[in-house]
């Protein structure tokens, strides 16, 4: 989970700090070490660390704190503040053309995960209204162009290709044409990559940017490089010019340091972040969400829209007339439990929590959880739709049975069966005349 490991070695710094009653230099002093040393650690660029926690400290020094009733929530505020800015203050959206079609022209270095990229990225932009095509400019590596033809299937996004020349320049320009006979407006142009950045490679990639005039060029960086993806940035903004970073594999970044460090060295924005390898997990990023997740405090504003984005509005609506009349079936439950793997499951949901982060939960209680889920799913599946509809008639022999084809003991089914009641009772509450079902829970 990305900043794991730097959230867990900073919530340490500040429980610390709320032990104290007041605070001293002294105490700022030595808590300003373990932040520095705790960035460092999460191979945050040093040049960035050093002027990070010079700010925080003087800021943290000022009477404000210091004569405050609650000095460490404020030092945690100063800390909360300059993390934001430090990864570009407030979240930067994608620049598109006030008519007509917008270009987007997609860079890297080979293996930081660009085509799958321009998939995630298209069927992002499929939910925000816009009608996008991917265009493969990719020419040499072996089967580049296959891939992005698979990437858009998945996604149900037209792919335009032109297997009957090598040069990308033309290829670009074919297909912003094909792009506005079909009536796109957005054209994602996939580019070749290369092991390292050199001049063949950005002769290239200012041809196509001469050529097609892109609104916005966006550079795909792997999280897991760490200051590499830092350098990559600056190379790439250095020889080309580009308006935003996409950070992939973020999911499997503890450290984080390459998002922290790439907005101060390169003063271009992460415009997204790729939190796991489905088509749908891609999100724009908002520094003051991250930084409230690094510390700890959730990010319950994700966590909302990315509820609004994936439940089923029309169950939720169903679900509440059942509630009102005391309705709620086993299969109601099994739905819930769908609704809630539609979200990422357990892990993604507890790490938007305020003060429930991934690092203070065992991972093996996480994985305990997905498993009953499973095993749970397995068990109604198992039962009859009059069991599921009307679970006062399962009685012993239809429990052994349900148990049978499962493959689960009985005391499995009869747990399942247990949390469903506890759930029904919990959803009770919200028949109440005027009360709404919460959207989290719909």
């Amino acid at each position: 989970m990305a900043f794991e490991g730097l959230s867990e070695k900073l919530h340490g710094v500040f429980s610390g700090l709320k032990g104290k009653g007041s605070l001293t230099e002294e105490d700022i002093d030595k808590a300003m070490r373990e932040v520095k040393l705790a960035l460092l650690e999460a191979d945050v660029n040093f040049k960035v660390v050093k002027e990070f926690v010079a700010s925080v400290k003087e800021k943290s020094l000022g009477a404000e704190v210091m004569e405050s009733l609650t000095p460490a929530q404020q030092v945690i505020k100063i800390v909360d503040k300059e993390l934001t800015d430090l990864m570009g203050g407030a979240g930067s959206k994608l620049t598109f053309s006030s008519s007509g079609l917008t270009i987007l022209m997609m860079v890297g270095l080979q293996g930081t995960g660009k085509t799958t990229t321009c998939g995630k990225l298209a069927s992002w932009l499929k939910q925000t209204g816009k009608r996008p095509m991917l265009c493969a400019c990719d020419v040499y590596r072996p089967a580049a162009i296959d891939q992005l033809e698979v990437v858009g299937k998945s996604v149900n996004t037209p792919v335009f290709t032109m297997r009957s020349t090598k040069e990308p320049e033309v290829i670009a320009l074919a297909g912003v044409k094909e792009a506005q006979k079909q009536n796109c407006n957005v054209l994602i142009v996939d580019t070749a990559g290369r092991l390292q950045i050199d001049e063949d490679l950005m002769e290239e990639l200012a041809k196509i940017k001469r050529i097609i005039k892109p609104h916005e060029i966006l550079l795909v960086v792997d999280a897991l490089t760490g200051q590499d993806a830092v350098n990559a940035a600056q190379g790439f903004n250095d020889k080309l010019g580009i308006d935003g970073i996409v950070m992939t594999k973020m999911d499997g970044d503890s450290r984080g340091g390459a998002a922290l460090s790439v907005k101060k060295v390169t003063g271009k924005p992460i415009k997204f972040v790729g939190m796991g390898e489905k088509m749908n997990e891609l999100e724009p990023f908002h520094p003051d969400r991250m930084a409230s997740r690094i510390l700890g405090m959730g990010d319950m504003m994700t966590l909302i829209e990315e509820a609004e984005a994936k439940l089923d509005e029309e169950k939720a609506i169903e679900l509440e007339k059942k509630l009102r009349k005391n309705q709620f079936t086993l299969e109601d439950f099994l739905d819930q439990m769908q609704q809630v793997k539609k979200m990422g499951g357990l892990t993604k949901i507890i790490s938007m929590l305020p003060g429930a982060n991934t690092n203070q939960v065992k991972e093996e209680d996480i994985e305990k959880g997905e498993r009953e889920f499973v095993i749970m799913e397995a068990i109604i599946n198992s039962m009859t739709k009059e069991e599921r509809n009307n679970p006062s008639v399962l009685n012993g022999s239809r429990r052994k049975r349900i148990a049978a084809g499962s493959g689960q003991p009985v005391s499995k089914v009869n747990n399942t069966i247990k949390k469903y009641e506890e759930s029904k009772k919990m959803m009770k509450k919200f028949t109440k005349p005027g009360a709404k079902l919460p959207k989290m829970f719909r």
